[in-house]
């Protein structure tokens, strides 16, 4: 007998976001006014209000629910975010995407309707994987509230799910104070001489942690403001005349 996978009743993480920006919904922390600091250390504070300034607040992460940046974490892996609209509409033609949803689908079909993400016959076995452990956590709320290291190490634990995919599961789906550390924030933080760009994730995950300001809104700018410096500026061959960012004295 097939079994049927069932949603948590009321559960806030299939709720519909009522943001939307430009780019269309998104959940996220919006605050009431723009943000003033980023950083107790001077330098990076500097940086990253200066990128701020330049692109305006980017209100990241696109999704009309919590559950839907999940989704979207998984299959933002080694594709580009434009592929993974392109898979999210197609997963989302009969309704946002939901854990039961995932489940109760054949994973071939699964599969298919998110190819263009690329990796799709793994990335249908990474959703499902992800599915069933945010209905054996208890939800949405257990991710809010449960004590983040344990919750981390859990998350961790998933197959498929990487320290970067954990943390922006963590950040912007369960709204939790968690640096998502990725290639574009290396490449900044590098080229800037505010730290190695080669230590080990959690270490740089840790300076992070340590001097960004313990505010939600910031946390989420913070990994935003890095990914559209990245695309745009940002890239193996430094574009700094176009980016908002003092250029860095070592690249003069």
């Amino acid at each position: 007998m097939t079994t049927r996978w069932r949603n948590p009743p009321g559960d806030p993480g299939l709720v519909r976001t009522t943001l939307a920006n430009e780019r269309g919904p998104y959940v996220g922390t919006t605050p009431k006014r723009p943000l003033r600091r980023f950083a107790r250390d001077a330098r990076l504070d500097r940086v990253l209000l200066e990128l701020y300034r330049g692109f305006g607040p980017q209100r990241w992460w696109p999704g009309e629910t919590p559950f839907e940046v999940i989704v979207g974490a998984i299959l933002t892996q080694n594709t580009a975010w434009s592929n993974v609209e392109l898979a999210l509409r197609r997963l989302k033609r009969r309704g946002p995407p939901t854990p039961a949803g995932l489940l109760n689908l054949p994973v071939e079909e699964l599969a298919e309707r998110i190819r263009p993400s690329g990796y799709f016959n793994t990335k249908a076995r990474k959703l499902v994987a992800i599915a069933r452990w945010y209905l054996d956590a208890g939800g949405l709320r257990a991710l809010r509230e449960r004590s983040l290291p344990p919750l981390r190490e859990e998350l961790l634990g998933v197959w498929g799910v990487g320290p970067e995919t954990a943390d922006s599961i963590l950040c912007y789906a369960a709204g939790r104070r968690v640096a998502v550390v990725d290639a574009y924030t290396r490449r900044i933080l590098g080229r800037h001489g505010l730290c190695d760009p080669e230590l080990p994730y959690e270490e740089v995950r840790a300076w992070l942690e340590e001097r960004l300001v313990r505010s939600q809104a910031v946390f989420e700018e913070f990994h935003a403001l890095c990914v559209r410096a990245g695309y745009n500026h940002c890239k193996p061959v430094a574009r700094c005349e176009t980016c908002p960012a003092t250029t860095p004295e070592n690249l003069h």
